[in-house]
């Protein structure tokens, strides 16, 4: 175990939590509450305008979730909760079509706009309806939730249904996002599930993600394989998409400390560092958006980029790779992501942080949210980062 003292751990405890309630949640609960017609603005220039008043469902699930756990499992913030019924209601209302799915994008009123072709946005909203109905109480919500959930699981073998574009037959392959989110989302709504179901659907999410879709020679995460987990050859078989890997190993140990399996613990341990040490950046510092698992042109013409989320969640995986192992690697790691990511991505003129950074680690696109980046990501990092330095300073100072 590295030597550290209380005190320097608490220093970046105080870091991450300032962050996050004297900057970001305050921008977003300043700039994206739509308080004419319920729901949340995500797309937020720089200085917080809105530029866009369309409404991605996804993104509408994640601030509400996040609004409701802070509320439930941070402080019992009457407005944290307040905000958090704004997009609830406007979910209820608006969110799903006459069969239990959920849009992608409505207009500002709530009227649909893009049909529920991403199973994402199901999961989004499952999240948010149980953590409200913890937060408030609330029957409806918790049913919601439920209903949303076994949606998933009875769409999960074909999320897209009838609105993928693939052809049939020709190259099929298994795409590694739904079993990512499963491991989180099982784990989020344990408290609503049999424990039967729970362990099963968990546990076979949990299986996908480190045997199916974990790469034992490279211990490295492919984006999509073939239905046998073997690789295939193309674009989208060689992929890699470092931020989904590393989120994905957050998402286990945190499942595995649920379970008290250390060897998962381990496991996910060894294929983060080896993610982090394929993708970091030698040249300018930093993460890489996607790369070819071959070395070949990756199909992502934005592969070098600099993404928020990315770093974000590297952060949360190694702090808590590093609590539950002591592995000094797993520290420094931390700390060389650490400075990279506070030395680029705040904005500290008009607060929260920026998404889009160029390999230079520039920024390359100044607004704070869109289609791709809400109230989710930053607040849900600076939040787990906290928790995770003060469980650190707490047993330093024992």
């Amino acid at each position: 175990m590295v030597s550290m003292s209380a005190d320097s751990l608490l220093a970046y405890e105080q870091q991450y939590r300032s962050a996050l309630l004297d900057d970001v949640l305050p921008f977003w609960a300043r700039h994206s509450l739509d308080r004419d017609h319920g729901g949340y603005f995500s797309c937020l220039d720089r200085e917080g305008k809105v530029y866009d008043t369309d409404k991605f469902v996804w993104l509408q699930g994640r601030q509400a979730w996040m609004f409701s756990a802070l509320y439930h499992r941070l402080e019992q913030r009457g407005d944290w909760l307040e905000i958090a019924k704004l997009g609830i209601d406007f979910l209820k209302r608006h969110g799903r079509d006459e069969h239990g799915d959920w849009f992608f994008a409505l207009a500002r009123d709530g009227r649909p706009l893009v049909q529920p072709y991403s199973i994402f946005s199901d999961c989004f909203a499952a999240m948010a309806f149980s953590e409200y109905a913890r937060a408030a109480g609330d029957a409806e919500a918790r049913q919601i939730a439920l209903d949303t959930y076994r949606n998933i699981i009875r769409r999960k073998d074909n999320p897209a249904g009838r609105y993928s574009t693939a052809v049939p037959g020709t190259r099929p392959l298994r795409n590694f996002t739904l079993p990512m989110i499963l491991t989180n989302l099982c784990l989020e709504l344990e408290w609503l599930l049999d424990p039967e179901e729970f362990r099963r659907d968990a546990g076979g999410a949990l299986l996908d993600v480190m045997t199916v879709y974990r790469d034992p020679q490279r211990n490295l995460i492919f984006e999509n394989v073939a239905p046998d987990g073997s690789h295939v050859d193309s674009f989208e078989g060689r992929v890699l998409n470092p931020g989904h890997g590393i989120e994905a190993m957050w998402f286990a140990i945190d499942l595995a400390r649920h379970w008290q399996d250390a060897a998962t613990i381990e496991l996910a341990t060894d294929t983060m560092l080896d993610i982090l040490s394929l993708s970091w950046d030698e040249r300018e510092g930093g993460i890489f958006a996607f790369l070819d698992a071959e070395g070949r042109p990756p199909e992502q013409l934005e592969w070098d980029q600099k993404l928020w989320w990315v770093h974000l969640e590297a952060l949360v995986a190694l702090l808590m790779a590093f609590n539950s192992t002591g592995r000094v690697k797993c520290w420094e790691w931390f700390q060389k992501v650490h400075e990279w990511s506070w030395g680029h991505f705040p904005d500290p003129r008009y607060g929260e942080w920026f998404g889009y950074l160029n390999r230079r680690g520039e920024v390359l696109l100044n607004m704070k949210g869109g289609k791709w980046k809400g109230c989710f990501h930053v607040p849900r990092a600076l939040w787990r980062c906290s928790l995770e330095l003060q469980a650190m300073a707490v047993r330093a100072a024992a």
